[in-house]
């Protein structure tokens, strides 16, 4: 016997079975037509987690639709869920998404306590949407030794347009790094990563001596294509690997305890419910200064 929905949840979405011929599984049914889920594994957790029903009932992946009928979506619940303490600077909010600045050192999310996602509550309102989510979460990925501007979706709906909208590359992203070697002027890399493409605008903003690396560059880049680690990857294979970068650095010349010179400073693209241009842009980390003025001293003192 199918069990009856009785406790209370929040509904998100609704809609009635069309024109099907008595032989459809609500799972195949569903796929494109829901506008909080918009995978075929993300139907296939929400049924698991009986967050659908079909005409007041749980149902399961293989139960039959039939036309005329109801099915709801509710939101997923969330029990005995940690809250991460963490100083975070909130630069927008509305009550379909926010933009947080993540601090270095910390990753998005994953298998791990200490997360920007699990930080996100305690700075976030709960949005006022019928399909708000529970927990507020960022919409795409930010290297954990990366500081910097992220994305936070905070309704189903909003979750949906905005992976969308990086998926179709509506995004512009702006990174400043400091990188090993003298690197001027500006150009493209566009050499694929994992056998994907991937491009890359890099412009030089300065160049100063450095005591270890004998000249250090300040770069802004503007990744069109998000393959991850690409800067990081792009940056090393050119010669010029980004400052503190353990992983694609040169061996001997990383800096100890003082992390990596790589900050997502700026980003654009339409509101997924008004269209309305949204720019956002923060200052490089006080550590980008600190270490110009570090080495200003350094080589100050060898040349004197």
């Amino acid at each position: 016997m199918t069990e009856r929905v009785s406790r209370q949840r929040t509904e998100i979405e609704k809609l009635t079975v069309g024109v099907c011929d008595g032989s459809t599984r609500i799972y195949d049914y569903l796929v494109g037509k829901l506008e909080t889920i918009s995978s075929r594994k993300g139907i296939k957790k929400a049924l698991s987690r009986q967050q659908i029903t079909l005409n007041d009932k749980i149902v399961k992946s293989g139960d039959y639709v039939h036309q005329g009928d109801s099915i709801v979506v509710y939101e997923n619940e969330v029990v005995n869920h940690k809250y991460f303490e963490l100083d975070l600077n909130v630069i927008y909010e509305d009550d379909e998404l926010a933009i947080v600045e993540k601090p270095a050192g910390i990753p998005v999310s994953g298998n791990t306590f200490k997360t920007l996602q699990n930080a996100l509550p305690h700075h976030i309102h709960k949005s006022a949407a019928k399909d708000y989510l529970p927990i507020p979460l960022p919409v795409h990925r930010l290297d954990a030794p990366t500081h910097g501007i992220v994305v936070v979706a905070k309704t189903h709906s909003t979750r949906v347009a905005l992976g969308r909208i990086f998926e179709n590359r509506q995004v512009k992203k702006y990174y400043q790094a400091i990188v090993q070697g003298k690197l001027e002027g500006r150009g493209t890399l566009n050499s694929s990563i994992d056998g994907k493409e991937a491009l890359t605008h890099f412009q030089s903003l300065a160049v100063f001596p450095s005591v270890k690396n004998e000249w250090n560059s300040l770069v802004n880049l503007s990744p069109v294509t998000g393959r991850m680690h690409q800067l990081r990857i792009h940056l090393s294979r050119l010669g010029f690997p980004i400052v503190g970068d353990k992983q694609y650095g040169k061996i001997g010349f990383t800096l100890k305890h003082k992390g990596m010179f790589l900050a997502a400073v700026g980003i654009a693209f339409n509101h997924p419910k008004t269209n309305e241009e949204l720019m956002f842009e923060i200052e490089l980390p006080n550590k980008f200064s600190r270490y110009f003025k570090r080495e200003e001293s350094w080589v100050r003192r060898i040349k004197s």
